[in-house]
Order: C-alpha cells, then sequence, then structure tokens
C-alpha cells in the first residue's frame, strides 16, 4: 500500500505543477507503484486470487492510460516509458 508521502513525492515527480493528480503521466506512475507493490506481495501470498484480479484490473487500466498519452503526446509517453522503466 503506498503512503500519503510516496504519493506526494510520485506526483511532485511527474506532475506538471505540485496538485496536479490528473494528468496521465501522474496516473500512470501512482498505478505503477501499485503494481509493483503487489508484485512483491504475490511473492509470499501465491494463493491470493482475489489481488490478483485487482492487479489484472490496475495493469489494464494502465495500458489504456499508455494508449492515450502515445495517441495524443507521444514525446511525454517515450519520456515516461523511461523514466519507469517500463518496456513498449
Amino acid at each position: 500500500m503506498l503512503t500519503a508521502e510516496q504519493k506526494k513525492e510520485i506526483v511532485s515527480t511527474y506532475g506538471k505543477t505540485e496538485n496536479d493528480t490528473g494528468s496521465s503521466e501522474v496516473q500512470i506512475a501512482l498505478l505503477t507503484a501499485k503494481i509493483t507493490d503487489l508484485s512483491e506481495h504475490f511473492k509470499t501470498h501465491i494463493h491470493d486470487h482475489h489481488s490478483r484480479q485487482g492487479l489484472l484490473r490496475l495493469v489494464s487500466q494502465r495500458r489504456k492510460l499508455l494508449d492515450y498519452l502515445k495517441k495524443n503526446n507521444n514525446t511525454s509517453y517515450v519520456d515516461l516509458i523511461a523514466k519507469l522503466g517500463l518496456r513498449k
């Protein structure tokens, strides 16, 4: 689970302003943090299928936002992929 400080740091890093929580870049970065957190959870809780379903939803939502960003602002998409270490 992400703490408020971690969310604030992600928003300040990827947002256009300090309170920019709605831009695609910030939403993708927050989803990526949640996904990595859940991935660590599954290393110890292998049979947690209910949370795995939530993980698949988060991955799907991030994919949709990445597709939107790629369509509307390709340079920002390429920069964000590089910063987050995601594959294309």
